[in-house]
């Protein structure tokens, strides 16, 4: 199992709607929620999904650039 926690999960929006995510390694992979706790587990529960498809079909898994989660500022306000 590959270890999403390895990956920069982007995460912006917010109030009045929601969050939503991505991670510049691995595109075409996204997650939104209520919070961003809520967003960035979805987040890694859909990268894991995403690699486990990946696998499947002999693709590739992207190398992470790097742990961490990175907010963008009005989505922390």
């Amino acid at each position: 199992m590959i270890e999403t926690d390895r990956y920069l999960i982007l995460v912006e929006g917010g109030s009045p709607s929601n969050y939503s995510a991505c991670s510049p390694d691995v595109l075409g992979c996204v997650a939104t929620g209520d919070t961003v706790e809520a967003c960035v587990r979805e987040m890694r529960a859909a990268l894991a999904s995403h690699f486990e498809l990946m696998t499947e079909y002999g693709e590739p898994i992207p190398e992470p650039s790097g742990p961490g989660v990175r907010i963008k500022p009005e989505a922390a306000a």
